[in-house]
């Protein structure tokens, strides 16, 4: 898992925001997105550094978050299964996936304020046949949303579905498991959230992300089109909000489109 930091504090930025990574009181995915996997990222000796969610774009195109491909990744090992957890160690977790590839992150990506470019992406060795891929958004089109309930997303990724402090953390849940939630827009250029990202519900009403869902898709509504990835979240228990990073925008759907387009 990535840098596991609480963040405590009153945020008035995103500053010491901490990468979130799992899908709490959500329902097992099963094959509503196959084209949603699980990735393990490696150093150049091939030793396993993290693990977090990404979704196939095209056949050899998987989108992820800056702080999932981040250095020492040297490469990434893919799995698409909707439950891996019951193929260990069949399967070949965590060193040998369904696929591998080898990650990129965003040029202007900061590892002191990873959120404010937190996009990645991990061009596969061989192409993934699939009937259906994740779609990027419109540019700019996240801006016509208000915050409301009805406003909705399909947040979907591996990793704990249940989480709690240190001291109870005994308790916690982290089937390899690919799970959905249906979490609403609760922020939006906001004063907190700025123009790169997005604050969604997280609780059990709603379900939500948290420790090992990091580069999971937030699809808008029930569509295959990627919102945002996710990003961050507030507390060490996954409740209350969840932090996106907009895939919208300029900056990240630009890189992703100029960069890797012949691929697309």
């Amino acid at each position: 898992m990535k840098r596991l930091l609480t963040l405590f504090a009153a945020l008035m930025s995103l500053a010491l925001a901490a990468p979130a990574h799992a899908v709490t009181d959500g329902e097992p995915d099963g094959d509503d997105h196959p084209y949603v996997g699980l990735m393990v990222a490696q150093d150049a000796d091939g030793n396993p550094l993290s693990r977090c969610s990404g979704t196939l774009i095209s056949p050899t195109i998987y989108l992820t978050a800056g702080h999932c491909t981040e250095a020492p990744a040297a490469h990434v090992e893919i799995w698409f299964d909707a439950d891996v957890e019951s193929g260990i160690p069949d399967n070949g977790y965590p060193f040998t996936g369904d696929v591998g590839g080898t990650p990129y992150t965003h040029p202007d990506y900061d590892t002191d304020a990873f959120f404010v470019r937190d996009v990645g992406v991990v061009v596969l060795d061989e192409p993934v046949a699939m009937d259906t891929y994740g779609a990027l958004p419109e540019l700019d089109q996240l801006d016509a949303l208000k915050p409301r309930r009805h406003t909705t997303f399909t947040s979907v990724g591996y990793g704990l579905q249940k989480a709690f402090p240190s001291a109870a953390a005994w308790k916690e849940q982290a089937d390899r498991v690919r799970m959905q939630a249906e979490p609403h827009l609760l922020q939006i250029n906001t004063g907190f959230t700025k123009d790169y990202s997005m604050l969604l519900s997280n609780n059990a009403r709603t379900g939500g992300t948290c420790f090992g869902d990091s580069g999971g898709p937030n699809f808008l509504g029930d569509s295959n089109v990627v919102a945002g990835v996710t990003s961050f979240g507030l507390n060490s228990t996954c409740g209350g909000t969840g932090g996106v990073f907009r895939m919208d925008r300029e900056w990240s759907l630009g890189w992703v489109t100029e960069t890797f387009g012949d691929q697309l």
